[in-house]
């Protein structure tokens, strides 16, 4: 067998695992309720964005604060780092299922990713700042996954990689992904992006919904299942 052949009966083995391994979870209803609530993250956000652009057509101005760190350190417009180290650790995340053959969490994953955005999308309007001073907006390559770039309170930049960290059980993925958070909240405070309060308030709700995630809802792990035991008949 040459190998050329043999490089290629193992990549088709290689995604025969992996197919075989993700049947089960296509099959889970948990699976799909996790994609909703993703969905529903990402809309909700974005109606709380049209919201407040609205609001603010109206002529009315969202308040910009003073901040301890911001006042303190130099502008510097780094809005591409940020947005390019918060897409790194969900590329890592990917790699890490199939590397780790993690697949019974996917569902665990995609909930709480949306739990954190649903409660930001509450939140950016119940708390709405403005932007703060000097911020230039996203670099031209991200415009387009936004809108309206409104809404600050919490950082999803922070809460979304630091969720990920949280989530992911392997050592070695925790570090490159915890270096992605540091540069992103870094990069967050020298373009100005967010304010302290944000991104720290970014970390605190990630962990709690981990938390309350991990604890309540320990069903979206499939790993976590067990068949129902079947009742014994006494003789």
């Amino acid at each position: 067998m040459s190998q050329n052949q043999k490089e290629k009966n193992k990549l088709l083995l290689f995604i025969s695992e992996i197919s075989h391994s993700l049947i089960p979870i296509l099959k889970s209803k948990y699976l799909y309720i996790g994609l909703l609530s993703v969905v529903a993250g990402a809309a909700l956000n974005f109606a709380s964005e049209t919201y407040l652009h609205n609001y603010m057509s109206e002529g009315k101005t969202l308040p910009m604060l003073s901040d301890l760190i911001l006042d303190n350190i130099p502008l510097i417009n780094v809005s591409l780092v940020y947005d390019i180290f918060c897409l790194v650790p969900i590329f890592l995340v990917l790699v890490y299922f199939v590397h780790k053959k993690d697949y019974n969490r996917i569902p665990l994953f995609l909930l709480m990713t949306g739990m954190f955005y649903i409660v930001r999308g509450i939140f950016i309007v119940l708390t709405p700042f403005g932007n703060p001073p000097m911020f230039a907006g996203s670099d031209s390559l991200f415009n387009g996954f936004s809108k309206y770039e409104l809404g600050v309170y919490p950082s999803g930049h922070a809460g979304n990689v630091f969720l990920l960290f949280l989530l992911v059980k392997d050592k070695s993925y925790k570090w490159l992904i915890f270096i992605c958070l540091v540069v992103v909240i870094t990069a967050l405070f020298l373009a100005r992006g967010h304010y302290s309060i944000d991104i720290l308030s970014g970390l605190f709700f990630s962990y709690a919904i981990r938390s309350f995630g991990e604890k309540h809802l320990s069903m979206f792990n499939l790993g976590n299942y067990r068949e129902p035991e079947k009742l014994k008949v006494v003789s």
